[in-house]
């Protein structure tokens, strides 16, 4: 039997005039998920708990079947984790954004979380000059993928209100700087950097090619390491994790997976979809489970660019979706699980909790006319199905019944 997760991140999203009143995934031409919703058990899974925060982490761990409740201890060390970096006891991991920051009278303004992109390569090369300037005092800086980084302070504290720079998106920074106990730390980083990089010649070369620069580090997500038992220890399963960005990469690494890197695999529209897919059947062929992670449309929706967002849906579902399902048919039994983590909304530019809708099928069952219901945000609702328990969507997943996967 093998068992796969196809996750379209933030594909989820609210009505949106331009679109006649639909939602992205009501507009986008996507039949291979509204195939999965017509034969499959169909409907909204409840990915953030109440009084949580709807960030990628919380979402993506109940995803994989851990109660954030339980297991979330924050964002960065779960990124730790993905670029080798060890957490000792009294670590505390905080994600390291390159973004850039604006003047706009008095204040400054998150005109862009990701500094335009700026590519891994060029980031490297900042956050090892970052290192350079700014560590000591228990403060060491890592580099990651893309615009997302690492920063590890020994002995320091988690007792602080921080803030996404995605959700502030086009906003004055005062009021979002990171507040408690440990604060004025942090925020002398943050403002540190912004010598260093206004001169650097990464963002030199970037603005002479027209690119936004990276004018400051953007500290959030604290936490200590996490204690998780292995999907393996669990159930048995042996399998590998895809993706672009390295909070999932990390969250695999912890749920006991094996991390595939796809060549040209980007975490933007550009990605290697069809390379993603490929892995996971070639992982397949070895291992029972595997997940795959596309990150396009929560970065589109981050991005308030309605029209990558319904390209990146469209090209998740035909590249990735629909390639996925032909080369099942070179296996036996399967059952498949396809859904966004959670809703990114192209109007807010940021996260909400709002259940997601999500389709679980097996081969014997795709083959059935079971309806023609399409993978949407109101036909999961009128679906009369909602799930609740992480734990019980992935119990169903691998075969178990010690849970109903919920109805509302």
């Amino acid at each position: 039997m093998k068992y796969i997760i196809l996750i379209g991140d933030g594909m989820a999203d609210y009505p949106v005039k331009e679109l006649g009143g639909k939602t992205p995934l009501e507009y986008a031409d996507i039949p291979n998920l509204d195939r999965l919703a017509a034969t499959g058990k169909f409907g909204l899974f409840a990915t953030v708990p109440t009084g949580m925060s709807p960030g990628s982490d919380v979402a993506n761990l109940s995803v994989l079947g851990y109660d954030p409740k339980r297991y979330y201890t924050g964002r960065a060390p779960l990124e730790a984790a993905s670029i080798g970096v060890k957490l000792e006891a009294g670590d505390i991991a905080f994600r390291c954004n390159l973004v850039t920051l604006k003047q706009e009278g008095g204040s400054m303004v998150m005109e862009d979380y990701s500094a335009g992109h700026i590519s891994t390569e060029e980031a490297s090369e900042i956050v090892l000059d970052l290192d350079k300037a700014l560590a000591g005092g228990g403060v060491r800086f890592y580099p990651g993928t893309g615009y997302r980084h690492l920063m590890v302070w020994k002995g320091g504290t988690k007792a602080l209100k921080t803030t996404p720079p995605h959700d502030i998106s086009d906003k004055k920074i005062d009021g979002h700087l990171p507040s408690g106990s440990g604060a004025d730390k942090l925020i002398g980083l943050m403002k540190g950097s912004w010598d260093i990089l206004k001169g650097h010649p990464v963002n030199r070369k970037r603005a002479e090619a027209g690119k936004r620069p990276a004018t400051s580090i953007w500290l959030w997500g604290q936490g200590s390491a996490p204690a998780m038992p292995t999907l393996k220890e669990r159930f048995g399963v042996e399998g590998s994790i895809i993706s672009a960005v390295d909070l999932m990469k990390g969250i695999g690494i912890y749920a006991g997976l094996e991390v595939i890197k796809v060549p040209g695999a980007t975490g933007y529209i550009d990605t290697n979809y069809r390379g993603k897919a490929d892995y996971a059947l070639a992982s397949l062929e070895k291992k029972a489970f595997v997940c795959v992670h596309v990150e396009a449309p929560d970065e589109a929706g981050h991005n308030g660019n309605l029209k990558d967002k319904v390209r990146a849906i469209e090209d998740f579902d035909r590249e990735v979706v629909g390639r996925v399902l032909k080369g099942l048919e070179r296996f036996g039994g399967w059952r498949l699980l396809a859904l966004p983590d959670h809703p990114t909304p192209v109007a807010l530019k940021t996260h909400t909790p709002d259940p997601v809708p999500f389709a679980l099928c097996d081969g014997g069952a795709l083959h059935k006319e079971m309806g023609a219901a399409r993978f949407t945000e109101a036909a999961a609702a009128d679906s009369g199905v909602l799930v609740e328990d992480c734990g019980a969507m992935i119990e169903e997943l691998f075969g178990r019944t010690e849970r109903v996967c919920g109805v509302k």
